[in-house]
Formats: C-alpha cells, sequence, structure tokens
C-alpha cells in the first residue's frame, strides 16, 4: 500500500472532502486523511496524510499561514464573499492607518467566533443557528495567535482592497480578522478572496494540483509527489536496527540511542524512530530514568 503524504493545492469551490473523494479515485486508497478543513472557497495547501502515515497527523504543527484579500467598505452577515452584505460605503484611506490597524492583531488575540462557523453552541452548530435566521448575542470567544501580519498589497478604489499575509495559530478566523478590521477603521469590510499558503511545514510552491497528481498516476511518477512524514514532522531523530525495529511493532520498549544527548531530552519528550532508508518506524516516548523509548505511535 502507498504511504506518504501528497501537499494539495485545493482548488476554488470544491470542499476538502471533496479532494478526499477525488484522491480515493485516483491512488485506489480508501485510507486517506487531511490536517484541517478549508472552506470551498478558499484555496491553497491541504496535506493529505496516506495509508498508514494517517496516524502520524497528530504530531505535525498546526500552525498555518494564509494571504488574504480584504475588501473595505463592504460589510456581509458571514464576514466573507458567501454573505449577504449588511452594509456598503465607498472608502477613502491612507496606508499608513491600515499598517497601524494592521498591527493590533499581532500577538495573543482574543476573537468572537463568526456565527457560520463550525463551533458547537449549547449542543449544535453555529452554522445551523445562521441558517434558521436566529441571533446569538453571546458568540464563543477564542483565544489565538497571530505570529505575524504583513501588508502586501493595497489596490485603491471605491472600495478598496488590502492583500495581507499572515501567520497564525491553529483554529484562527481569517474572516473575522477582516470583520474586525473593517470595525477598526471604522468603514466596515469583508473577506473577499483566502489562499492557504503553508499548513504542516508545507508550503503552497511546493504543492500539486488534483490535475497533477492524476498525471504523476497515469505515467507511473507519483513518487514525484509523495513526501515522506519525516520533512514535515519536527522531532529529534533516532536510527533503530532491524532487531529495534522487531521490538517496537510488538509495542516494546528500546534503549534510547546515546545520539539522542544533544536533544537534552526530558521525561515523555517525544522522538521520532528511523529504519536505515530514513522511513518512519514509530514515534515513541522518552524515559529518562530507564533510559528507554515506549512506542506510542507505530507505523510500519
Amino acid at each position: 500500500m502507498i504511504s506518504g503524504i501528497i501537499n494539495v493545492n485545493k482548488p476554488k469551490n470544491i470542499t476538502s472532502h471533496d479532494v478526499i473523494y477525488k484522491l480515493r479515485k485516483i491512488l485506489g486508497i480508501k485510507k486517506l486523511g487531511h490536517t484541517g478543513t478549508l472552506d470551498p472557497a478558499t484555496t491553497g495547501v491541504l496535506p493529505i496524510f496516506i495509508g498508514r502515515y494517517t496516524r502520524l497527523i497528530q504530531y505535525i504543527s498546526t500552525d498555518k499561514e494564509y494571504v488574504a484579500e480584504i475588501t473595505l467598505g463592504i460589510t456581509t452577515k458571514t464576514y466573507d464573499a458567501d454573505g449577504e452584505i449588511i452594509s456598503k460605503q465607498p472608502v477613502s484611506i491612507e496606508k499608513e492607518k491600515i499598517l497601524n490597524a494592521l498591527n493590533a492583531f499581532k500577538g495573543e488575540i482574543q476573537q468572537e467566533v463568526p456565527l457560520t462557523s463550525a463551533m458547537h453552541y449549547k449542543g449544535k452548530r453555529l452554522y445551523t443557528y445562521a441558517h434558521k435566521n436566529i441571533e446569538i448575542k453571546d458568540l464563543p470567544i477564542k483565544t489565538v495567535n497571530i505570529y505575524y501580519i504583513e501588508l502586501l498589497d493595497m489596490i485603491d478604489s471605491e472600495y478598496p482592497v488590502v492583500k495581507v499575509k499572515i501567520g497564525c495559530s491553529s483554529g484562527t478566523y481569517i474572516r473575522s480578522i477582516a470583520n474586525d478590521l473593517g470595525k477598526n477603521l471604522g468603514c466596515g469590510a469583508y473577506l473577499s478572496n483566502l489562499t492557504r499558503t503553508m499548513a504542516a511545514n508545507l508550503y503552497i510552491d511546493n504543492s500539486f494540483t488534483i490535475e497533477n497528481i492524476q498525471k504523476a498516476k497515469d505515467n507511473n511518477e507519483l513518487k514525484n509527489v509523495l513526501i515522506s512524514a519525516i520533512e514535515v514532522i519536527k522531532l529529534p531523530k533516532m536510527l533503530i536496527n532491524d532487531g529495534q525495529i522487531k521490538s517496537i511493532s510488538f509495542g516494546q520498549a528500546i534503549e534510547a540511542n546515546i545520539i539522542l544527548k544533544q536533544y537534552n531530552l526530558k521525561l515523555d519528550s517525544k522522538v521520532m524512530l528511523l529504519d536505515n532508508c530514513n522511513n518512519i518506524v514509530a514515534i515513541g516516548k522518552y524515559e529518562e530514568t530507564d533510559n528507554i523509548i515506549k512506542p506510542i505511535t507505530v507505523v510500519v
């Protein structure tokens, strides 16, 4: 069975589940998983884990990067292009004012969860209330981290469009940032376009379209689109021999290699165990007292 990761560039107007469905047909494999849903209107990086590598999704970085286009002067019910327009007013604004407003988002911030999100609220998904036009005045608040937010471009017009790059923690609502930016500027705004440019340490420059993947399969060149998890999981690495691989496959602990000393491991630190071809055998947990590594996720 094929195992690995494919850095998919999701097109517009299909769901993340649609991508999984299409890849199952192309690859002839049912066991696929992704690292975080993208809205249908959002394009960009959607890492797909294949076969036994699906067990490793829990160990990847959850940080993300996006390039967002935010239109000023217009607000919508959903904070994005899918929603009904609530207000509309032409805007004239200086670049310096936008830069100052963007700086306010850096660091740890509180976000009000959009009503059209999938978060649970009193036993139901929030979007179910939105579909019934039920107003909720005490929407949940989330704490998220914005590592950087940079102004890439500004298209001056009756309704200016600002293009920004955002590095953030998992669960950040970019459309909420757009809406809040509009509030801070006093003119309203909505998210008019969004591309995820990084997820799981994989970047859009090295991604593949579904058509690319189909062509690789047809030409027996799937190896050219497959990525090893060693490239995206950032954990200390330890090579193990055939005897240790056998022990690990039976769930048995093995002695920690002296090479791990360079990492200054602490109790319960996680370690990536590799065979002599640099394939991941397992993720283990280091126990300092006995100088052993116990397998917690085995992929062989």
